[in-house]
């Protein structure tokens, strides 16, 4: 603090932003992407495109479900069934596989599982490509990939809280914050950086400390566990029954078997106290036994808060068990609706499109703060440049690591659609093929930068990542029958594959433009040094 306040916070803002920024743009991106998860899966699904006869009722739906889960999960200790929405007509049945003996002995989880179900046949749907869809952006941006789930959310946790010191902190930075949002000096260097990291900042600085914060509120209990281990006694399941209710089952197998009672008239009693709103979900526990409970969850509405009321059934006779969620106590409210707004699942179309700028306006945010300490260290190592000296191993490595996340993250994302279109759609265990796909084009982006951290690797992966995203509308034409030429000018088709399409398209063009302008410096650079070496030639020429 010997420099004064502002200094100092300049100090953390700095290196609050920096260690984490590689981290922070992949969440920012994936997270982004998640505001169209359901839109994402069915781009991801062309052969849900085509409409499809689905049957009259909500309860017709459940009970094709649950037909068809008896049949092939019987022996899972819980099923997940999702039912048709607005924004997804897939009819969806989940359970989780349980672990081998090896796995068990490893330590290792069961795998979950989920099917898409023919409400014609009530079987699998066969020709339905195997894909996470959205669902691998949305678990990305939190959970991360191939490491344990509680260290992948402890990383993403600590990212969040650097983050939210890095806005406090640069806020109490910038005396002119809101001055400099409407100043931009193009081709200034620096000073350009610092201008576009003020207005991506400033433009969304009520959405960057809202999605921080709530972030971090979606975890709590895992990162503030103690209050509620000392009200319980450690007694976790308790606590999260009393506060969530309905959300479990707490009720024990029988070892009695007893068949399912019938789910339409459950459902249609459900709706009738919902006032008409459809069900949504519903989880059948302990299925074909004795003490078989059924959950059903009310379709999400315009309301703030993410919890959603619901009712608890006797899953061999019928009854009324619970109702859940007509009445929430304040603090669960509370953090329900913190919740809510992270997810946006309360947000219509229009509004939905608002979060996704927003998210985007994160993303430029982290990607230009990370580059505006490379350029200010750069500026430093000016005068080691211009004797021909090379830069150190620290400024060479965040350059790459620039160039790996920032322009390389685009190409995994664009890797991951392609592999979508591309991939035999009988391949076993396609989905997982499918996220290979992300991360080992990933992989290969962020080696390359490392081995040639300069302007022509940024020129190279902005190209790729514009080629493959102006690419995929282009692919469509001929891998699905639903391209633009169908779903934009014929209007046939569903309207959220048309607009997946044109995001893709006008990301691309935006990647295009980054990669010209990149070149355009890259040749003036080379230019101006050129220019350098004969000056400094000359000279010598005439003394010789």
């Amino acid at each position: 603090m010997r420099e004064g306040l502002r200094q100092s916070m300049a100090w953390l803002h700095t290196w609050s932003g920096l260690l984490v920024c590689w981290v922070l743009f992949l969440v920012f991106g994936a997270g982004t992407a998640s505001y169209f998860k359901e839109e994402i899966t069915l781009w991801m699904k062309p052969e849900l495109h085509r409409a499809a006869q689905q049957p009259a009722s909500t309860g017709q739906q459940a009970q094709i479900a649950v037909n068809y889960m008896g049949k092939h999960a019987a022996q899972a200790p819980r099923w997940f069934i999702s039912l048709p929405a607005d924004r997804s007509s897939e009819l969806s049945g989940g359970y989780v596989v349980p672990p081998s003996a090896a796995d068990k002995a490893a330590g290792k989880r069961g795998k979950f599982k989920s099917d898409t179900i023919d409400t014609v046949t009530g079987e699998k749907a066969a020709d339905v490509r195997e894909t996470r869809g959205g669902e691998f952006l949305y678990r990305l941006h939190y959970d991360l990939h191939y490491m344990p789930v509680l260290w992948a959310r402890w990383i993403v946790g600590i990212c969040a809280m650097f983050m939210l010191v890095a806005i406090i902190s640069g806020v109490i930075t910038h005396k002119r914050i809101f001055k400099d949002f409407f100043t931009f000096r193009s081709g200034k260097g620096q000073r350009s950086w610092l201008d576009a990291h003020n207005a991506t900042a400033v433009l969304a600085l009520p959405y960057h400390l809202m999605i921080t914060y709530t972030g971090l509120v979606t975890l709590m209990f895992m990162y503030m566990p103690s209050a509620a281990q000392m009200a319980y006694k450690g007694d976790e399941k308790a606590f999260f029954s009393d506060v969530f209710p309905g959300n479990s089952s707490n009720t024990k197998p029988a070892g009695v078997k007893a068949p399912l009672t019938a789910m339409a008239p459950l459902v249609a009693q459900a709706e009738q106290h919902w006032g008409g709103t459809r069900a949504a979900r519903l989880v059948v526990n302990h299925p074909g036994d004795a003490n078989a409970t059924v959950v059903i969850t009310r379709q999400r509405g315009a309301e703030l808060s993410y919890l959603q009321p619901s009712m608890q059934f006797n899953g061999v006779t019928g009854e009324l068990l619970a109702t859940n969620g007509d009445q929430i106590a304040p603090a669960a409210q509370t953090r329900g609706a913190l919740y809510g707004l992270h997810m946006a699942h309360f947000a219509q179309p229009l509004l939905r499109v608002l979060f996704f700028l927003c998210g985007l306006a994160g993303c430029a945010m982290v990607a230009t703060g990370a580059l505006l300490w490379a350029v200010k260290e750069r500026q430093g190592h000016a005068k080691v440049l211009a004797k021909g000296g090379r830069v150190g191993f620290g400024l060479r490595l965040v350059d790459g690591l620039n160039i790996g996340a920032i322009a390389g993250l685009p190409i995994a994302f664009a890797a991951y659609f392609w592999a979508n279109r591309l991939l035999p759609i009988v391949l076993e265990k396609r989905a997982e093929a499918e996220i290979t796909c992300f991360f080992a084009a990933w992989g290969v982006a962020a080696v390359l930068a490392q081995l040639r951290p300069d302007r022509r690797m940024w020129q190279w992966q902005l190209r790729a990542g514009a080629l493959l995203f102006i690419g995929l509308p282009v692919l469509n034409v001929f891998t699905t029958s639903s391209h633009l030429g169908v779903t934009l000018l014929q209007g046939r088709g569903p309207w959220a594959v048309a607009g997946f399409d044109l995001t893709v398209l006008a990301l691309g063009l935006f990647l295009a433009a980054a990669a010209r302008k990149v070149g355009r410096k890259a040749r003036s650079k080379s230019g101006a040094a050129a220019v350098a070496v004969r000056k400094h030639a000359e000279p010598q020429k005439e003394a010789a």
